[in-house]
């Protein structure tokens, strides 16, 4: 048999990067980014006012946690947020991903459910700010309503959809044995939809953690979007900017870990 060379190229970057170029990759983006930020505030072509360095802002980090800033030190003001986005996310989580395996196994229920859920999922999170400030005023009730309004459709959505995913012969086996209708959803439903619903939990992460800082911006007095607010106030745009990366950070670890479940759950159920 004659031999035929390989159009395919064979260069290491053809396959997928492994972990460490990822974390290499991941380091040089990163570098490139705050270099170039620290050459343009260095430039002199943007007002320090305007765009502070990033050396700028993390001095103003270390400031903010040696004096209180606002009533808090930075981190109190962060573990505020935290405090709060744990709540939400987690409401939001515990009635939503039950909501949608039902919803996923029961047609009727599913019919019913759709017309208003579709509704409530296009009106943005930060749109129920006025009545989160009306009911509950700068108590932690508010900003939990703002985030779970942001987190609970995915969490519906993806464990709908990881629902359908689930083999029907598998619920009928299950049907055949005798199991009732809470032990199919705990033993054959929600262990079939766990990664679509670990996936959901990434998206309700991210859209739960912004919507905190959209509701700490009015209806807190304490948090880092509060922060920002007072930052602003102040006229200090250092300030701003350093919550602004502690925000930023803060959502990369959220993603980071979630990221990890979700591929640990994948190599669990043989979907990597």
């Amino acid at each position: 048999m004659a031999l035929t060379q390989d159009p395919r190229p064979t260069t290491r970057w053809a396959a997928t990067p492994s972990s460490g170029e990822l974390v290499c990759l991941s380091l040089g983006g990163a570098v490139i980014f705050f270099g170039s930020w620290q050459l343009i505030a260095m430039s002199g072509l943007v007002s320090q006012y305007v765009l502070p360095s990033p050396l700028t802002v993390l001095a103003q980090i270390y400031q903010l946690e040696a004096e209180p800033f606002a009533g808090f030190l930075l981190h109190q003001h962060l573990l505020s947020s935290l405090e709060r986005f744990l709540l939400g996310f987690l409401l939001a989580a515990v009635l939503g991903i039950p909501l949608g395996l039902i919803m996923g196994r029961y047609r009727m229920l599913d019919e019913i459910v759709t017309p208003l859920f579709e509704a409530y999922r296009y009106v943005a999170p930060l749109a129920w700010v006025p009545f989160a400030a009306l009911w509950f005023g700068t108590g932690i009730g508010g900003p939990v309503m703002v985030i779970f309004t942001g987190a609970f459709a995915p969490c519906v959505i993806n464990a709908y959809r990881g629902a359908q995913f689930v083999e029907r012969y598998l619920i009928e086996a299950a049907q055949t044995l005798g199991a009732s209708n809470l032990r199919i959803m705990r033993e054959v439903l929600l262990p079939g939809a766990l990664p679509s619903i670990v996936a959901g939990l990434r998206v309700s992460a991210g859209l739960g953690w912004q919507s905190l800082i959209g509701a700490e911006l009015i209806v807190v007095s304490s948090g880092l979007g509060y922060v920002m607010v007072q930052g602003q106030s102040n006229l200090a745009p250092d300030i701003v900017m350093s919550a602004m990366l502690v925000i930023g950070v803060i959502g990369l670890c959220i993603d980071v870990a979630l990221r990890e479940a979700e591929r640990w759950l994948s190599r669990r159920w043989g979907r990597a």
